[in-house]
């Protein structure tokens, strides 16, 4: 499961509440498309701005609509032991592996961010995802911290948070990190428009905002850029430069919110206030998009 493909869908609501239908139709996407795993409550999966009983009822919800395909949950939270608590309710759901990110209010030193995730693995039976997000998060890994991180028992891979545009560097890039870390531990890029370099590049999966909602073109990319065909990869990934586009101006999560809306998949104002989705023009934009790129498939 942390190769290939891994789907963030978005956790959907309605009138502020959990929208569990809405959310059963993106997972039946995903898994009748085939990806490789899903990645419930991660970032574009509103996770901090849902409290635990919510947390718990997504996990649920997640493990029990993806039938065979393995499901990660998010265990983010402010306070290790939040952090622990959470971990219990995705393992008690059946969650297949849990992903942490070091979300935090004040700044975090290295020891700090390396003692959460030797603390909270202690306490694990399934293995886990390190994501690194520091635009979100504001917390920066170094590969000293990659490094330490990785050797603690039940880390399974390591979410980076992009890859230089140069194919070269790229490649330079994720050799270093591999070299610093065993090789039992997995690399996934995110950041959807330099997925198809870091596939590229030697990247083992992409955890994959627009594969949550769109898991074709996603698919696409991956199995042409794990086969060896960087080519159809590079070439797919150019022909959705439009959308990439659009998640830098916008947000990858604002956007495939309003991507989901539009097909009908989601309620409209399906985000967690005080966020709030695209105004009228980006959801004309939006609409545009999914013909011209013949996304709705």
């Amino acid at each position: 499961m942390f190769t290939g493909l891994s789907a963030f869908p978005h956790t959907p609501l309605r009138d502020d509440a959990f929208d569990e239908a809405a959310y059963a139709r993106l997972l039946e996407r995903l898994t009748s498309a085939g990806v490789d795993s899903i990645t419930a409550l991660g970032s574009t999966g509103s996770y901090m701005y849902l409290d635990r009983d919510e947390r718990r009822r997504v996990a649920q919800a997640a493990v029990r609509q993806a039938g065979p395909v393995p499901v990660i949950v998010g265990i983010g939270a402010l306070r290790t032991s939040q952090v622990q608590k959470l971990a219990d309710d995705a393992q008690d759901a059946g969650a297949s592996a849990v992903l942490l990110a070091p979300v935090t209010y004040q700044a975090l030193g290295d020891d700090e961010v390396f003692g959460l995730f030797e603390d909270v693995t202690a306490g694990l039976s399934v293995p886990l995802v390190v994501y690194d997000n520091p635009g979100t998060t504001h917390v920066t890994f170094s590969d000293d911290l990659y490094a330490r991180i990785a050797t603690l028992p039940w880390v399974a891979s390591i979410k980076i948070p992009g890859v230089p545009v140069d194919p070269g560097e790229a490649a330079a890039r994720v050799r270093t990190i591999r070299e610093r870390i065993p090789g039992s531990v997995t690399i996934g890029v995110s950041g959807d428009g330099d997925a198809a370099t870091g596939l590229n590049a030697g990247c083992d999966a992409w955890y994959s905002v627009i594969g949550g909602t769109l898991p074709v073109p996603a698919l696409t990319i991956t199995r042409a850029a794990r086969s060896g065909d960087h080519a159809a990869a590079s070439a797919e990934s150019k022909r959705l430069a439009p959308l990439w586009a659009m998640f830098a101006q916008h947000g990858s999560y604002r956007v495939t919110a309003a991507i989901a809306e539009h097909l009908g998949l989601v309620a409209t104002d399906c985000l967690p206030r005080p966020v709030r989705g695209l105004d009228t023009v980006g959801r004309a934009r939006v609409a545009r998009l999914v013909d011209e790129l013949h996304l709705a498939d």
